[in-house]
């Protein structure tokens, strides 16, 4: 920690910078507190989840990057959540390079990230080793660890906080946040107390209202019922905007007591991230309460920066304008509203989200034990209203994750179970057996980290690092994609948005002038594209006066020819009782399960897909021999797409 001369009145600035001690960083907010002083986070990663679909590119952080050193933050939250898969799969950035890009730029800015504690960067349980291995990668590059459980069970997060521990950087346990009768001041306050217990109070204490839920006097009383228990622990306040009254609850937070607020970027800010940074202090200011360290006219640049960045982004940005009030019915987190759009764009069913969003999943969320709506739990919620709402028959399509989460794989349920009937209709007849034999939340079986460092050695043609087997050991198949991706096109994450998201296409003869992320210019001059008889097209590009060509083969769905046909529900069902194997859905094969040769029985799993972050196991509808396997990990799928052949043992 330093000191530096402050603008505002109370002498100095206590700026926390990466490297001080967890025990120092509390202590400092402590004091910041008692003169009524508090510290801001930027939140640029939750905002470009919540607004922009996770898709703000490194080159706008970087740009952005000097003058968010300057201002003076508590932290940047610029990586974790869902941003470590969106990193590899849609931006072609390692996620370890965009944390070492920034901090070149960053020195003195303490770098946040959120982790999901045993789903850790990811959507589901993780071995405890990979969850040890994956922190101590991350760990050099990351100083403060916000820390989460969407049952807000705290055995899930013990790993992730020991590690962090370990390396010397700060935890942030978090209490999730939301409403109904269950959720008291004296729940979330025992609920403190086991997370303390376990991390001790050198600490600061996360609320995550990631709905942006309750109101501003709601929010209030619980950092009081908070304080009034552990008055020395620092509280973090964490919201969003989604109903535009987020710099309310805010106030409320800081006026009962919490040291450390979210904002972001004005030039950024939406409708369901966090509200603009200026607009909570000049807020605060009114009820004498003033930011600590910040350098408003550095805040103030930075949005003069990104401004002009942000309409190459507006693809990304909600099919829905607009605060919702209504977020207080349906509880969707402002950091899947964006994704749940767009996958309702994409589905063809915009216009059910009324439906869905105020009448089927409120109705679920209660049906299922009124618990956190936050990742992973927020997609197993969406999924089965979706599905509830499209298929016309509730629970009658459950997801392997709806299956996980009643058999208590994430962790018990907080205040009640569902009612047998649900157990029922996704478990089966015999939910019961099921249940004894399969329930609970027993730790997930140890990976063997060396067999696949050698598997993903295998798949990219070269030892992959430490950093790689992280990435791999999270996101299999988008992981080895990518590091192909960049083995063959290099480090794209130099690019501009101007260029990476160009849409319509590019005319023979244009010439594209731009930055890249170091600030270099370049000439880009496109060439002819010529198609051989072989079907591969070759593009022409002269770069910086160079010419470079590409060639393309033609893309084949798998598991049949480009020509393939989508088939139905019904037809798919047919085909599984004949033996013949088909995707129910689009979506990817996450692993195949079975060798071909091999005896399966029905109901057995055969394969597993995911779609929309969650995974569906794949049975088999008859006793047989397994003959042909035509898909792969990793594969692309469409309805009706080929998996495997199962012969009638004879």
């Amino acid at each position: 920690m330093n000191k530096q001369s402050c603008g505002h009145k109370g002498g100095y600035m206590r700026r926390i910078i990466p490297g001080t001690p967890a025990a120092e960083i509390v202590k400092t907010l402590r004091a910041a507190g008692k003169e009524k002083r508090y510290y801001v986070t930027n939140t640029a990663r939750d905002l470009s989840q919540s607004d922009f679909k996770n898709r703000i590119l490194l080159h706008t952080d970087l740009l952005a990057a000097p003058g968010r050193e300057k201002a003076g933050y508590f932290s940047l939250e610029i990586t974790g959540g869902a941003s470590v898969h969106v990193d590899i799969l849609r931006k072609q950035v390692n996620p370890f390079v965009k944390l070492e890009k920034l901090r070149d730029k960053m020195p003195h800015t303490m770098f946040q990230t959120l982790c999901r504690g045993v789903n850790l960067f990811g959507y589901r349980p993780y071995p405890q080793n990979v969850i040890r291995f994956t922190v101590q990668q991350f760990a050099p590059y990351v100083d403060v660890w916000r820390t989460f459980d969407f049952l807000n069970y705290v055995p899930n997060m013990v790993a992730v906080f020991e590690e962090v521990g370990a390396a010397g950087k700060l935890n942030e346990p978090c209490i999730c946040f939301s409403t109904g009768s269950e959720h008291t001041n004296d729940f979330y306050v025992k609920k403190a107390g086991e997370l303390l217990n376990v991390t001790g109070e050198d600490v600061t204490l996360c609320i995550k209202n990631h709905g942006g839920l309750g109101t501003p006097g709601r929010i209030g009383e619980l950092v009081d019922a908070l304080k009034q228990r552990y008055p020395d622990v620092p509280i973090h306040y964490h919201g969003h905007n989604t109903d535009g009254n987020d710099i309310g609850r805010i106030v409320a937070a800081v006026c009962s007591g919490a040291e450390v607020v979210d904002a972001g970027d004005a030039a950024f800010t939406g409708f369901y991230g966090p509200p603009p940074v200026l607009s909570v202090v000049q807020v605060l200011r009114d009820y004498g309460y003033e930011p600590e360290g910040l350098d408003e006219e550095a805040v103030i640049e930075t949005s003069a920066v990104l401004q002009d960045e942000r309409k190459y982004y507006a693809p990304f940005e909600s099919q829905i304008k607009g605060f919702q009030p209504t977020v207080q019915t349906h509880k969707l987190p402002g950091g899947a509203m964006g994704s749940s759009l767009e996958q309702a764009v994409k589905g063809g069913f915009l216009d059910r989200m009324p439906e869905i969003l105020q009448k089927e999943l409120p109705r679920v969320q209660k049906e299922l034990g009124n618990y956190w709506s936050v990742t992973p739990g927020s997609q197993i919620l969406w999924t089965t209203a979706v599905a509830n709402v499209l298929d016309g028959e509730r629970y009658g399509n459950a997801s392997g994750d709806l299956r996980n989460l009643l058999l208590g794989k994430y962790g018990p349920f907080p205040f009640y179970d569902p009612e047998e009937w649900i157990y029922e209709k996704v478990l089966g007849d015999n939910w019961r057996e099921v249940l004894e034999k399969e329930g609970g939340c027993d730790d997930v079986t140890a990976m063997d980290l060396a067999h696949e460092r050698f598997a993903l050695a295998e798949l990219i043609e070269e030892e992959p690092s430490d950093q790689q087997l992280a990435l791999y050991l999270q996101h299999p198949n988008d992981a080895v994609e990518f590091f192909r991706f960049e083995k063959e096109y290099g480090n794209v994450y130099v690019l501009p948005p101007s260029i990476f998201f160009r849409q319509g296409g590019f005319s023979t003869g244009e010439r594209l002038a731009y930055r890249d992320c170091h600030g270099k210019k370049h000439l880009l001059e496109i060439g002819p594209s010529l198609t051989a008889e072989s079907g591969d097209t070759r593009v022409y590009m002269v770069v910086d006066h160079h010419q470079t060509i590409f060639n393309y083969k033609p893309a084949v769905p798998a598991g049949g020819s480009s020509e393939s046909v989508e088939l139905s529900k019904e037809e798919i069902l047919d085909l599984a009782k004949a033996g013949d194997v088909r995707s129910p859905f689009n979506g990817n094969i996450v692993e195949i399960t079975v060798e071909e040769g091999q005896e399966v029985l029905q109901g057995d799993r055969v394969a597993i897909m995911e779609a929309m972050k969650m995974q569906t196991p794949i049975l088999a509808e008859i006793t047989g021999i397994v003959t042909l396997i035509s898909a792969k990990k990793g594969d692309a799928m469409f309805p009706g797409a080929k998996i495997l052949k199962i012969d009638i043992d004879g």
